[in-house]
């Protein structure tokens, strides 16, 4: 099947386009993208500078994927933007192209839901089956592991690392990193439970969310340390794969600067 271009549109003809993609009035496509079959740029939609993006993914009017990123450090070099497939990113968004200090790409993953205007900046790395609301602004080199929530209005600070199968509650300002499993809200921001409706609809046993509650009253409630937590926790027939991986999330978390586990390598300003 033949690709769709409106005629306002402007392709660049060194661009690559797959099959069956559909490319909407007053979209501008630069020479450096590469679309995957299937996919569909709606309206008003700009790819700038180098963007490979896979398959079946719907991208809503006014969304610029591969701009500079906002930061004043940046001068211009051929960084990129890496997105999978089966995305929808709806109206205003924006992903920033990298800057060159990391490996020089900003990545989004497959499965991903990404409401109007939510931001994701440069070098930020998001897994698959991610959920980001209305609004919502992720600061440069953020991290969000799969399966994770973000509501609306939330603000993550720079290297912040968003755990797999967290919730974090609208408006919330995310300064710390969010422990897998975790739901976390506020402003500032605690952890306030698990997250137990999103375990329950991503498949996680009773017995794993039974212990993930254990875990949790432990180190958040009890606040044991993560060796003393460990012992108990396995004393009692709780220390189960899923728990070992909120364990040596936030053990890692410990070993960070300022709550946030991806900072210990970075010098003091």
């Amino acid at each position: 099947m033949a690709s769709l271009i409106a005629e306002t549109a402007f392709v660049d003809p060194r661009a690559e386009i797959a099959e069956g993609v559909e490319i909407g009035p007053y979209c501008v496509v630069g020479p450096d993208v590469k679309i995957g079959r299937d996919t569909r740029l709606i309206a008003h939609v700009c790819l700038l500078g180098v963007v490979e993006m896979g398959e079946s993914n719907v991208i809503s009017p006014f969304t610029v994927i591969g701009g500079d990123p906002q930061d004043v450090s940046y001068h211009g070099a051929p960084t990129r933007v890496e997105i999978g497939s089966h995305n929808v990113i709806r109206e205003g968004v924006t992903i920033n192209r990298a800057t060159e200090k990391e490996d020089g790409v900003t990545r989004l993953g497959s499965h991903n839901f990404l409401m109007a205007t939510s931001h994701v900046a440069h070098d930020c790395k998001l897994g698959d089956r991610i959920t980001i609301a209305n609004g919502t602004m992720l600061g440069g080199h953020v991290h969000v592991e799969s399966h994770a929530s973000i509501s609306g209005g939330v603000a993550v600070h720079h290297y912040a690392t968003i755990g797999g199968f967290s919730f974090v509650g609208g408006q919330s300002r995310i300064i710390h990193d969010v422990p897998r499993y975790m739901l976390v809200d506020g402003n500032p921001s605690k952890v306030r439970c698990i997250n137990v409706v999103g375990l329950k609809r991503n498949g996680l046993t009773p017995a794993a969310i039974d212990a993930l509650h254990e875990a949790h009253r432990l180190i958040y409630r009890a606040k044991m340390n993560v060796k003393q937590a460990a012992e108990i926790l396995e004393s009692h027939g709780h220390l189960l794969p899923e728990v070992q991986r909120l364990l040596d999330f936030v053990d890692s978390q410990h070993a960070g600067k300022h709550g946030r586990a991806r900072e210990r390598w970075r010098k003091s300003s």
